[in-house]
């Protein structure tokens, strides 16, 4: 295995991370306004308190190794879709103060208010997080330099929109999981109802964007025929999202939210073993693509980042872990919680 195909998947690693921890917490605030009490969306607040900081580091630390791994392609998508993701930077950020800013004053206008931003801010990340996967999927249209050429109404088409949609209730689904380990008595029983709904939704956007890739990615399909073992993984993908509800069902939460984490891991293994050893796939040409090897930094810079990811990595992952036990258990508000 060559180092260009090491930091492809270090780099998928690092976005899965993200996907698995931050997705939880981006679910939790989509759900946020079911729960109409103060004290419901308190503890709703306080169960991702703790953590969802901390789970945005993922993000930061795959796109600074997308960065230095594959300069091209970080150029390409970040001034391509410049616009869509300062959208994402600026829901991210409202959501951070909606965060921040609800606890300090009783109004109650006020806490309404930034309960509908921190909402709008979780769907938004989620919605915009699963354009770019899916324009990415479709393919965009490149030049010869690899400098993308559509505007931006461009990747809002109808695929990426479904594929935006299917990310929605994907954490929509993770986070009701977590709701359900971190919440008590009555509230724990009504979101316990919660995991089965979204479920359902989350299987209905997913059948529906595996019908759409038929007619707006058939070349993926083409991937599939040449690597029929990647069947082996959807089903895998499949056992363990129907593996959920069962687990939700015998009130073993642990074992629900890590069926959830294996999903959406086997998710982002898909999709990245669908793309490879493409990174951006030009469409309509894709002799303008960009691989994991005409968008690579040097062998020299791959290899001073494999010592530094050696070192760093399990730092990273032990400091995850400790906070994770530290806040273990069931939310219980106090007067500094949010």
């Amino acid at each position: 295995m060559d180092l260009n195909t090491i930091w492809f998947i270090l780099v998928g690693v690092l976005f899965t991370g993200y996907a698995m921890l931050d997705g939880f917490d981006l679910g939790v605030g989509a759900l946020h306004l079911f729960v109409k009490k103060d004290e419901d969306r308190r503890i709703f607040l306080n169960a991702i308190g703790p953590v969802w900081d901390g789970n945005e580091v993922w993000l930061v630390t795959g796109g600074g190794a997308l960065f230095a791994a594959f300069p091209g392609v970080y150029a390409t998508v970040f001034s391509g879709f410049y616009l869509a993701f300062m959208a994402l930077l600026a829901a991210l950020i409202f959501r951070a103060v909606a965060i921040e800013f609800r606890s300090k004053e009783q109004w109650h206008w006020w806490r309404t208010m930034w309960d509908t931003g921190f909402s709008l801010g979780s769907i938004v990340s989620g919605l915009l997080i699963g354009v770019a996967m899916g324009n990415i999927l479709q393919g965009i249209p490149l030049d010869a330099r690899g400098n993308y050429t559509g505007g931006f109404f461009h990747l809002l088409n109808p695929y990426a929109l479904l594929l935006g949609l299917t990310t929605v209730a994907l954490f929509a689904m993770h986070g009701s999981i977590y709701l359900v380990m971190k919440t008590e008595g009555n509230l724990q029983a009504r979101v316990r109802t919660w995991v089965g709904r979204t479920i359902a939704v989350f299987l209905f956007f997913y059948i529906a964007l595996n019908i759409a890739t038929l007619f707006y990615a058939p070349h993926l399909l083409e991937k599939l025929r040449d690597r029929p073992w990647l069947l082996a993984v959807f089903a895998l993908n499949v056992l363990a999202v129907m593996n959920i509800p069962r687990e939700n069902r015998n009130g073993n939460e642990f074992r629900a939210f890590l069926s959830s984490c294996a999903a959406m891991a086997l998710l982002m293994a898909l999709f990245g073993l669908t793309v490879y050893p493409d990174m951006v796939l030009s469409m309509p040409d894709p002799q303008n693509s960009l691989t994991i090897y005409n968008a690579a930094s040097t062998p020299k810079t791959h290899t001073i980042m494999l010592v530094i990811a050696v070192i760093g990595v399990p730092v990273v992952l032990a400091y995850t872990a400790s906070v994770y036990y530290i806040f273990r258990g069931k939310v219980k508000l106090t007067p500094h919680s949010y």
